[in-house]
């Protein structure tokens, strides 16, 4: 009798788990709050929380709430993917995940496709994985390193008065060194090969807070620009190391990680007139607003201080909270609204999302990023970027619209890549239904 006893309460148990599990979708957060690039991942992540919080008050997706839990990576790639296997299976299964560095996303490329868990690579990440006939569960989303790359080499050929005049010139690529840095190389490796330009490659070791000899090199090399492909400490460290080089600032392009308040902020006076390339539009935009007053007027805000709320690396954690949700939307008018989503059913929902102008701003982010949409043979589902400036204070768009560059040459490339990945991994590429 105990016996049984026991086993309707284990099955009871059972049950109330599993109906719990049907009200949430769950969500591993592989997260960074401390060490070099800690204040980055904060907003970032802070971003993704907020925006998640706030769709729960209104009642989640179609009346599934959002779960998540925090595991602390320190963007080490080892932690990152020993917090993948431990945040994985929790709550009934992950949705999806979102790791927000370049070594953690290629530390368990594999695995998600074994996992049937998408991953998403907001900007970042391998950037032949937008193709989706090789890599089904992997989404370098809105833009790739590669397409980021291309848009450098355009906008520096308008600096120089036109494409032609890039001939003779020569551009330093100042990197982080490590998988991250290195993606944009067969890119700019091409497109110096198409445009006659000398491509100096000159690495720093992370995280970077010495670079006296790097810029040592640079003033050597006299490059016509530098194109410093940095992130947090390393950032501010090389706009104080050029500035006192005497590197003019208005020769120095940087990545969309290069460009946030954590990365000028600290670096002073040095990184005034400081461009870089972005994925986001800074500024205000009416779900920021509704984040203050709902969560943070109210004491629900993820982030200790009101003031991030809408800095660069706050807005591309709300940009990465969007995808995510309305993939879900989309994936759930296929499989059934106030369903809990499968791996496989997020899947497609995120190769079929389609977040047009006005689908923005009915969510209130009109023009907070170009307009998506994905495909089986785009996982990426745009390439657009602007390119932005910090005026001392504040990060301003110098693009009043959408740029794009040589997307057919890297096409070409990430054809190319892809293929080859496959051939390595014995796949067969084909779209997946």
């Amino acid at each position: 009798m105990k016996l049984i006893k026991s086993l309707l309460v284990g099955t009871a148990l059972l049950a109330a788990t599993s109906f719990a599990w049907a009200q949430e979708q769950y969500v591993p957060l592989l997260s960074y709050r401390v060490g070099p690039y800690g204040s980055n991942g904060t907003s970032f992540f802070g971003g993704m929380i907020d925006y998640m919080n706030l769709v729960n008050m209104s009642g989640g997706i179609n009346g599934v709430k959002l779960t998540w839990e925090e595991c602390e990576t320190e963007y080490n790639p080892s932690r990152g993917v020993e917090c993948y296997e431990r945040l994985k299976g929790k709550n009934g299964g992950a949705a999806l995940v979102e790791p927000l560095s370049t070594g953690i996303a290629y530390g368990i490329l594999d695995r998600v496709g074994k996992d049937k868990i998408p991953m998403t690579t907001l900007g970042y990440g391998r950037s032949d994985a937008a193709n989706g006939k090789v890599f089904p569960y992997v989404f370098p989303l809105i833009t790739t390193y590669w397409n980021q790359a291309a848009a450098m080499v355009v906008y520096l050929g308008e600096r120089a008065g036109g494409m032609d005049k890039l001939k003779g010139k020569k551009i330093v690529h100042l990197y982080h060194d490590s998988a991250y840095g290195k993606e944009p190389l067969p890119v700019l490796e091409a497109e110096a090969a198409k445009w006659g330009f000398e491509l100096v490659k000159i690495p720093i070791t992370p995280p970077g807070n010495e670079q006296q000899s790097q810029w040592l090199q640079i003033r050597q090399q006299n490059p016509d620009y530098v194109i410093m492909w940095t992130f947090g400490v390393m950032s501010a460290v090389g706009l104080k190391t050029a500035q006192r080089n005497g590197f003019p600032r208005e020769k120095i392009l940087g990545v969309w990680w290069a460009g946030s308040e954590e990365d000028t902020e600290p670096a002073g006076e040095a990184a005034r007139g400081f461009s870089t390339i972005s994925f986001t539009t800074p500024g205000e935009f009416p779900l920021l607003e509704e984040i203050r007053t709902k969560l943070y007027k109210t004491g629900k805000g993820n982030l200790k201080e009101i003031d991030r709320v809408g800095n660069v690396m706050y807005t591309r954690g709300i940009a990465a909270a969007v995808m995510m949700i309305e993939a879900m939307r989309t994936a759930q008018a296929k499989y059934g609204k106030g369903k809990v989503l499968t791996g496989e059913q997020m899947r497609w929902g995120l190769e079929n999302l389609n977040i047009d102008r006005a689908r923005q701003k009915a969510l209130g982010v009109e023009d907070m990023f170009p307009p998506v949409k994905t495909s089986c043979d785009d996982h990426e589902g745009s390439g657009a970027v602007k390119v932005v400036q910090w005026d001392g204070k504040k990060w301003v768009a110098l693009s009043k619209t959408w740029i794009t560059g040589d997307k057919a040459l890297v096409r070409k490339l990430l054809e190319e890549s892809s293929a080859a990945y496959a051939k390595e991994k014995g796949i067969t590429p084909a779209c997946m239904k």
